[in-house]
């Protein structure tokens, strides 16, 4: 019998998307997480998520190889994530969020959608666009759920990195988009935050490096295990209710 394959969505821009050296790291060797490329699974490789030339590791691989020892299935990554984006680019409509939507259908043919993994706030530490960051990150969560029915799957997002006080703009504003996405979690039981307290940065002083990522994405883990046990005593307390994708791992 075929083994089913658990599934997660990579999206935000370029942290989540990796800039990693992966000269730095131990590579992750596990021939049970698999990439969505081309629509289909081919065995994991650096890079993950390929937006760029300088795309490196990604905080996916560590969650990844987490998730797939403790729950013993195959394990696919569909890597949409692009660098320098804004959360505009990101709205219901655009060619980011249209292309994302696709790729879950694609692989939806052949595996089960459980998470999906955000990092991205950076292009918009700025002044005229973080004001209203936490209404478009609502409708974006809002829309994104609706038109791939993701209302039990877990969503989790990470904090921009505090080495972004090294600059005017963005060390001015990228406090207050870790507050909004505090804020969000705070009122939805299905998203978690990750702190990115004590992560360091590549000598660009924007993107975080290798080591850190493989931390962040152990956090991740974390922060999608705290769901877990959520959901699945939620599932517990309401059996004539919808049951969760999360109640099967």
């Amino acid at each position: 019998m075929e083994k089913i394959i658990h599934s997660f969505l990579l999206i935000g821009q370029s942290n989540m998307a990796g800039r990693g050296d992966p000269a730095d790291v131990e590579p992750i060797v596990n021939p049970d997480i698999k990439v969505l490329r081309n629509g289909r699974w081919l065995k994991m490789y650096v890079p993950v998520n390929c937006d760029r030339k300088m795309a490196g590791t990604c905080l996916a691989e560590s969650f990844a190889d987490l998730y797939q020892k403790e729950h013993g299935v195959e394990v696919g990554l569909i890597p949409c994530a692009d660098g320098g984006t804004r959360l505009e680019q990101w709205q219901k409509g655009s060619l980011l969020y249209d292309n994302a939507v696709f790729q879950v259908k694609q692989a939806r043919r052949t595996s089960t959608l459980v998470g999906v993994l955000w990092h991205q706030g950076e292009s918009d530490c700025k002044d005229e666009r973080w004001a209203d960051y936490g209404e478009r990150f609502r409708q974006f969560l809002r829309d994104l759920r609706r038109d791939l029915e993701l209302d039990d799957v877990p969503f989790i997002v990470g904090e921009l990195g505090a080495y972004l006080t090294q600059y005017d703009e963005w060390g001015k504003y990228y406090g207050k988009i870790n507050d909004v996405l505090h804020e969000v979690a705070a009122e939805d039981p299905m998203l978690e935050c990750v702190s990115s307290e004590g992560l360091t940065c590549k000598p660009d002083l924007l993107h975080f490096n290798a080591q850190s990522l493989r931390e962040f994405g152990v956090r991740y883990y974390e922060a999608f295990k705290k769901i877990e046990v959520k959901d699945r005593a939620f599932v517990a307390k309401d059996q004539g209710g919808k049951r969760s994708a999360i109640e099967d791992l």
